[in-house]
């Protein structure tokens, strides 16, 4: 059966079909569906090649299980469109239906313009409280959708599957790796083309990262009130669209442009991870704009507050919580998910706010409809999954509590390894944890020792640099009277607030992050670096560079070339040895001839007692390691002193403080560990 639309255009009921959301392109036409549940009638509006001009408005024919679809042959890719959809504005019950606002769909696989702010992209009259109903028409300030051709030749790329113990990863900015790099051709920085140019896959194949973590690519929105103060949103933690990429990062506005990425990278051997937001949109709270879900179905797309559904219920504090509880919209990640591994080649994500996936009405449950969804997907349970532990909500801080096979980011090691190396008091048995990739948080429910993301520095806080450069947070550039961003930053400035020509306050500064980033690369678990770290990158001491789309935040190429080298020699130490384990090590005289054997050494070269714990002083951890070499790795966040060697045939293998990081010297008896400073020695 044909249904005719007004502009002569002509639906094929035949080949609709509703079990594919989004448009599909099938070689002879277009395939439209649309999921909400409360709608009334939904109208899909096609526009000309640039977006600006509506060509045709028509009714999705079909409607089952609140799925609204209709199939339009003869459409090809390129063509731009979104929806309106009409129902009841009834803030009150939780609708906020309004055909005047242009939506986008959620299933947008790229988008053409970006948002030009105007009062008309609100669903009620600014000024008038948001029971009002605006009737200005939305389209010429809204991006559209864009149908794709989703070929693409894959040719021999193949999935790396890198396991967990050899996994070191680099948590980095699509723009900010590649805007100040000499290398990277001028047209092409701040772009996955980029991204992906020989000069950075060059840099991070010497510095022997096995995976980049990517922070958002997801369409995201530039805050209106970021823009008025001459700001842009630069991290992308504000997404709008989770199947269509950020269209500023594409140079050639294509999407092969990430797949020719993607596909570059695993050549190199290194996996790509994004970082990804279901747990809030960018329309924000009930007084936000109207862009797409809450348009199309304010109460199954949003969780509404159970005393009044006018009012959004926020566990992220950024307005609004995804009610990823709803089937459909479980529905709508998880599909999410698969698109960005089956089509575009991703190995795994790191989510974001993590703990409010996991909220059910109960609060948060490890055994949530997202996390048990996740694991029993024949395609996701396969790849990287990293949950952030932690939301605003009540008991959202759930380090430790998220189920198989998830890793975890691990604030605990960031803190007591910060604090260690400050040399605050009473850190020894904390620090012993994070060594052992903290069994007392992970090692339950079969749970291997892999699973702590260890790290110094991420996206949000002080970079690695500015750890011991600042002893206080200088925001001041973000224009919220440096208000913003946490205050415990377990910083040291070493002698001076800032730059400093000191030679002996630099030189302090770099023997410390080298005996960081040696105690994070010697430590249990997966260890993650900040971009920028390897080399000294320092943001001026603002710790909430969120909105800092420039130099601050930009890495600043070539950096410290010492502190790079350093970096590298340690993780092809790491790798070299084999230190990572999928088990957790057993304490001593508990050996069971597979799992790695823990002894806690005191300086006199004797096991540690409980009264020692209680003390400062260095820390040896000796791993006596079936059929493989004993390792024995000494932190000394103190001064220099001797340590006395257990029995055995040793060989310096690593010593943060020295010109030559690594070494391959034979020591015995008693031997001086340098302050500041890490050592490894192996036995022969």
């Amino acid at each position: 059966m044909l249904k005719v639309s007004p502009k002569g255009l002509v639906f094929d009921a035949g080949s609709a079909r509703p079990a594919v959301l989004g448009a599909e392109y099938d070689g002879e036409g277009v395939n439209f569906a649309l999921f909400s549940e409360h709608a009334e009638r939904v109208e899909l509006c096609l526009f000309d090649e640039d977006g600006a001009t509506e060509t045709a408005r028509l009714d999705l024919p079909e409607m089952e299980g609140g799925i609204w679809y209709g199939y339009l042959p003869g459409l090809a890719p390129g063509q731009a469109y979104g929806y309106r959809v009409h129902g009841a504005y009834a803030p009150e019950e939780g609708h906020r239906f309004n055909p005047n606002k242009l939506l986008l769909d959620p299933y947008a696989r790229q988008l053409t313009g970006e948002i030009d702010w105007d009062d008309s992209l609100f669903g009620y009259e600014i000024g008038q409280g948001d029971l009002s109903f605006d009737t200005r028409d939305s389209a010429a300030f809204m991006p559209k959708a864009r149908v794709v051709d989703p070929n693409y030749d894959w040719s021999a790329d193949r999935a790396i599957l890198r396991p967990w113990e050899e996994t070191v990863i680099y948590e980095a900015h699509v723009k900010g790796l590649t805007m100040r790099h000499d290398g990277v051709v001028q047209a092409d920085r701040g772009t996955f083309a980029g991204l992906a140019s020989e000069p950075v896959i060059q840099h991070l194949k010497a510095l022997g990262v096995t995976a980049i973590e990517l922070l958002p690519v997801h369409g995201f929105v530039q805050d209106r009130h970021l823009l008025e103060k001459g700001l842009r949103n630069y991290w992308g933690y504000n997404t709008l669209s989770f199947f269509a990429p950020n269209a500023p990062y594409l140079k050639t506005g294509q999407l092969s442009e990430i797949k020719d990425a993607i596909r570059r990278f695993h050549e190199a051997g290194i996996e790509v991870l994004l970082d990804v937001v279901y747990n809030h949109t960018a329309e924000g709270n009930e007084m936000g704009p109207t862009l797409s879900f809450r348009g199309i179905d304010n109460a199954s797309y949003y969780l509404l507050s159970p005393d009044n559904a006018r009012h959004s219920f926020d566990t992220t504090g950024c307005g609004n919580t995804l009610n990823v509880a709803h089937p459909m919209v479980l529905r709508m990640v998880l599909d999410s998910l698969r698109y960005w591994v089956q089509v575009m080649h991703v190995d795994g994500f790191r989510f974001d706010l993590a703990s409010t996936l996991g909220r059910e009405s109960a609060g948060f449950e490890r055994e949530s409809a997202f996390f048990n969804a996740v694991r029993q997907d024949p395609v996701l349970s396969h790849v990287k999954l990293i949950a952030e532990p932690w939301d605003i909500g009540e008991g959202g801080y759930q380090v430790g509590g998220f189920p198989w096979p998830f890793r975890e980011w691990n604030d605990k090691a960031r803190d007591d390894l910060r604090g260690y190396w400050r040399r605050d008091g009473g850190l020894r048995g904390r620090v012993s944890q994070r060594l052992l990739g903290s069994p007392t948080q992970f090692h339950h429910s079969k749970r291997p020792a892999t699973t702590s993301v260890n790290f110094l520095a991420a996206h949000d806080g002080f970079t690695l640099w500015d750890c011991v450069s600042y002893d206080n947070k200088h925001n001041e550039a973000n224009g919220e009277d440096s208000a913003d961003g946490h205050d415990n930053n377990l910083s040291h400035n070493m002698g001076a607030e800032g730059p400093t020509d000191d030679p002996g306050i630099l030189h302090g500064r770099e023997r410390r992050v080298r005996a960081m980033l040696a105690s994070l690369l010697m430590s249990q678990g997966v260890p993650m670096i900040l971009a920028g770290d390897e080399m000294g990158h320092s943001q001026n001491g603002n710790n909430n560079a969120y909105c800092q789309d420039n130099e601050l935040a930009w890495i600043g190429w070539p950096g410290r070339p010492e502190l790079i080298k350093a970096t590298a020699a340690m993780i092809a130490l790491r790798q070299e040895l084999g230190l990572a384990s999928r088990r957790f090590a057993v304490g001593a005289g508990h050996g069971d001839g597979v799992a790695d054997e823990a002894h806690w050494l005191h300086a006199e070269g004797r096991e540690m007692g409980e009264e020692d714990w209680g003390q400062d002083g260095p820390l040896g951890l000796l791993l006596r390691r079936p059929a493989r070499a004993d390792v024995l790795i000494i932190l000394n966040a103190g001064d220099d002193c001797a340590f006395a060697l257990p029995e055995g045939d040793w060989v310096l293998r690593l010593c943060s403080a020295g010109d030559e990081v690594t070494k391959d010297e034979r020591v015995e008896g008693e031997f001086t560990a340098p302050g500041q400073a890490v050592r490894v020695l192996v036995e022969a």
